[in-house]
Parts: C-alpha cells; sequence; structure tokens
C-alpha cells in the first residue's frame, strides 16, 4: 500500500487532489479550460470520507418522522385544550392525517438539487391545499356542516408555523449538507472514453455526484482532461491514490462492448474495497436523456442506506451505553497502567478503516512506552517482552480495546465489523495485505471492536498466511451475511468468547 495512504492529511483536503503517485504524471494544467485547473470543474469544498456520506432518500425518513411527530402533537394539543365537539373532531384528525402523506406524494421530501426554497414552499402551500379539501369533505360528511372556526383556525395556524419551521430546517440541512460534500458522492471514472464524457456531461447538469478524476491505461494517448475533469494516471496510479478513501463508487466508462478490456478491469480493480460500476451504453435516443442511473454493479459492498442507518443506530445506542457501564473499569484500567510503567495512558495507532482509510486507533497503552511498534512490524507473541505486567492482564481480557468506543462514536469504527488492522502489519517478512488476493474486501465496512473472525477463533495476531486468509475469509463472510440480528448476536457472543479462550494471544 502506497505511503501517501498510510499519512492523509487531516485538513489538506483540497491538496490531495494535486498530489499523486510517481506512476501518474502525465496529469498537466488544463489550458483550455479557464478556471479549471487540475482539480477539475466539480472542486468539492472538501473531501469528505466515503464512510461519512449520507443520503437525501434517509434524511428524508428522518424528516418526516420529525414531522409526523410534530403535526400529531399540535392536533393533540389543540384536542386537549379546546375541547372540540364530536362532529368537529373527524375533520381535525383526518386533516391532520393527510398532510404528511400529501407533502411525500408532492415531493416536498425529495428535495431536488436544482430547485428554489421559493418551489419547496409552493410543494408545501399545495399540500395544505389537499388538506384543506379533504377537511371541507369531512365536515359535509361527518360533521353535518358543523365548523368549529376558532378551532380551526389556530389549529391550521400552528400547523403551518410548525411545518413552515421544520421545513425551513430540512432545506437548509440538505443545503449545507450538499455543500460540505457529505451528501454529494465522489467518483472516479476508468477510461478516457466517449461514454466517459456523457457520464461527465450529464454530472455537471444534474450536480447528483462530483467527478474528481479520470484513469486512463493509455498514457501516450490519452488526454490531459476530459471536459475538465483531469486524467489523474492509469489504473496502477488509482489503486495507489490518495484521494480513495473519498471515493463512494468507481465508474468503468469503457464500452461494453468490449468485454475482454471491461472483464480485464475489473479483475485488475476488484482488489479495491470501493464499489466498481460499468456505465452502459444506450441508445442514441437514450443518450439524449441519460441519468447516472445507467451502471451496473460489478464488484464492491452493494449500498443499502436504510442497512447503514440501522447499523449506525445501533453502534450510537450500543456504544453510547457501553462506554457508560465500561466507565469505572476504565478508570480503573488507567490508573494501574500510570502505576505500573512510565508513559501515557493511551496508545494511538493508524489503521485501515472503510474504503482504506486511515484512522487512529485508541487503546489502552499494554507495550512499554519505548517499544511501541505504530506499525506493527513485530506482532505480539506469547512471553513477549515488550508487554507490561498490567498490560498482560488487559490484553488477555481485550480490556485494552475499551477506548475503541471513542472510534465508534466518531463513527470511524463499528461495534461489529473486521478488526481493524495496522497500517503496514507484517504477518512474517511480508505486509498482511500482499497475502491475499481479497485482503482490501474486509474493508468494505467499517472495522468493529469486535466481529465475526473474534468469536470464530480468530483473535490476536496473524503472523502467517494461514492466518491472514483464515481471518480475511471470516470477515468476507460477515460482510455478505451482515445484519442487525447478527451484530446484536456478535456483541451478546463476543465476552463468553474472549472469557472461554485461554490459549489466543493477545
Amino acid at each position: 500500500m502506497s505511503s501517501a495512504i498510510a499519512h492523509p492529511p487531516e485538513r489538506e483536503d483540497l491538496a490531495i487532489l494535486d498530489a499523486e503517485p510517481a506512476t501518474s504524471r502525465l496529469v498537466i494544467e488544463d489550458k483550455t479550460a479557464e478556471g479549471v485547473g487540475r482539480r477539475g470543474p466539480f472542486r468539492p469544498g472538501r473531501l469528505v470520507p466515503a464512510r461519512a456520506r449520507m443520503q437525501v432518500r434517509s434524511l428524508s425518513r428522518l424528516f418526516r418522522v420529525v414531522d409526523g411527530l410534530a403535526f400529531a402533537s399540535v392536533t393533540i394539543a389543540a384536542i386537549v385544550l379546546a375541547r372540540p365537539a364530536p362532529e368537529v373532531f373527524a375533520p381535525l384528525i383526518l386533516g391532520a392525517l393527510t398532510l404528511l402523506p400529501a407533502l411525500y406524494l408532492l415531493e416536498a421530501y425529495t428535495f431536488h438539487r436544482r430547485e428554489t426554497p421559493g418551489r419547496q414552499a409552493l410543494r408545501v402551500s399545495a399540500a395544505f391545499g389537499v388538506v384543506a379539501i379533504v377537511m371541507v369533505l369531512a365536515t359535509l360528511i361527518f360533521g353535518h356542516g358543523q365548523i368549529d372556526t376558532a378551532l380551526l383556525a389556530g389549529w391550521g395556524l400552528a400547523l403551518v408555523a410548525a411545518t413552515a419551521v421544520l421545513h425551513v430546517a430540512w432545506w437548509r440541512a440538505v443545503d449545507h449538507g450538499r455543500r460540505d460534500g457529505r451528501l454529494t458522492p465522489n467518483v472516479v471514472v476508468v477510461g478516457a472514453t466517449v461514454n466517459a464524457e456523457r457520464f461527465i456531461r450529464t454530472a455537471l447538469a444534474t450536480g447528483d455526484v462530483n467527478v474528481l478524476g479520470v484513469f486512463d491505461d493509455r498514457a501516450g494517448r490519452a488526454p490531459p482532461q476530459v471536459l475538465g475533469v483531469p486524467v489523474l494516471g492509469d489504473t496502477h496510479a488509482l489503486i495507489d491514490h490518495r484521494i480513495m478513501p473519498y471515493v463512494d463508487r468507481v465508474i468503468i466508462a469503457v464500452t461494453s462492448a468490449a468485454q475482454a478490456r471491461v472483464g480485464q478491469l475489473v479483475e485488475r480493480l476488484e482488489v479495491l474495497p470501493n464499489p466498481v460500476s460499468l456505465f452502459v451504453d444506450l441508445n442514441r435516443e437514450a443518450q439524449r436523456n441519460a441519468s447516472l442511473a445507467h451502471f451496473v454493479d460489478l464488484s464492491g459492498a452493494v449500498a443499502d442506506g436504510r442497512r447503514a442507518f440501522v447499523k449506525r443506530l445501533q453502534d450510537v445506542v450500543v456504544g453510547g451505553l457501553g462506554l457508560v457501564a465500561a466507565a469505572p473499569v476504565m478508570l480503573l484500567v488507567a490508573v494501574a497502567i500510570k502505576l505500573d510503567s512510565p508513559g501515557p495512558v493511551f496508545f494511538r495507532q493508524r489503521r485501515h478503516g472503510f474504503n482504506n482509510e486511515a484512522i487512529l486507533v485508541w487503546k489502552f497503552r499494554s507495550m512499554r512506552h519505548e517499544a511501541a511498534d505504530a506499525k506493527a512490524a513485530r506482532q505480539v507473541s506469547a512471553n513477549d517482552d515488550r508487554v507490561t505486567k498490567v498490560g498482560k492482564f488487559i490484553r488477555k481480557t481485550s480490556l485494552d480495546e475499551l477506548p475503541q468506543l471513542f472510534n465508534v462514536l466518531k463513527g470511524e469504527m463499528s461495534m461489529v465489523g473486521p478488526r481493524p488492522h495496522a497500517i503496514g502489519m507484517k504477518s512474517g517478512d511480508v505486509e498482511s495485505e500482499k497475502l491475499v488476493a481479497r485482503y482490501a474486501h474486509r474493508h468494505r465496512m467499517k472495522p468493529g471492536v469486535t466481529g465475526w473472525a473474534a468469536i470464530n477463533g480468530s483473535r490476536g495476531p496473524v503472523d502467517t498466511a494461514e492466518l491472514v486468509q483464515e481471518r480475511v475469509a471470516l470477515d468476507v463472510e460477515y460482510i455478505e451475511r451482515q445484519s442487525f440480528w447478527l451484530d446484536l448476536y456478535i456483541i451478546a457472543m463476543t465476552i463468553p468468547c474472549l472469557l472461554g479462550d485461554r490459549s489466543a494471544v493477545r
């Protein structure tokens, strides 16, 4: 793995786009598109790691839940305070129940990128128009024409005010998320082709994705840019490029008719944790209406916004409760470490996270401070002379891992997932990631405090090729099977498995 990935800048987001490996020197300043330069026309304000990306669809579900609770609260308050007659009760309830579906059907939760706040206000106004019609019909049918004007006016004004405040907040949140880079996926394109030009042209028109760069193996023939998007190198440069932890998808823009070429590219790019897709050729008529949805997934984990949201919610709840429960134990461990040997209480190590992102993982220090091995060039062995007295106990009981709950709450790790390995970790004299072709597949999900491999016996050092292969196989199996209930099972089985295993070196 490139050393560039091992040390990504924390505040130099834009500089990453200008930094490329030695294999991609064909990048030149674009002299034909004024103001574009090597970063291209998309120019994200900052690069956000792919793990932190959110989907508007997932946010809109949350917005609908909050809106529904607000509408119910306003209606219940009106009923409790005014105590309306039974004939007014039905129109009031039906009006409240109609508002949320009306907003949804009128696409008030879609937040189209090119729409103005004024257009959103029209959608909300139209929804209230639908509510008014429903209430008039309900009054005629159920209320026998009886109308409590004061109650309906007060309820209506309160509902309008609540909806206006909430939808202004939703619009601002979505707009900020897009400008901040959290709601706009980043992609790179493989192949400086006509298909790449079509894809980039559509992306420029819709703003649905940021195309950070183009990679092409035809170094001698590839142009310096495609519609202003810079050509950053060949596919070898792509695999090691520093922007890859920030890339949500790799798009192959080679014509699908060139099956042999597509097969070669997929085989070469399969080592990436990033999803790889093929941009599908469209007929002439369809090309006029081409959208960014015309691609087929070839490799990588399939994005599932709902599953990701549930997993994140599980992490926050379980991680937060776990941190509260573990706080007294963590305090005692910290005191014991400080009394046992000189040095800091915590040990921080750069490890691979989601999409090969380099993250700082927290642990309680279990080794002598002067013997710290940040790159795990020498993995821990039985009776390791570097491990302190307290360190032996907290490693054996896995108490040294408790500070990783902070990584979970921060969003860098999950409660359950593949264990994070140190960047540059060696198994024998060879870097572990070079021993298994599918090694990076374990980075298609956030690393975990515990995992499927941990409860199936693959714990501690992986100092042989066989142990690396076993760990990777279990991690990939978990990623393919991951579910809410499987995660709960793994969490429940972690402590019994740790206490029942006296042989593993930890």
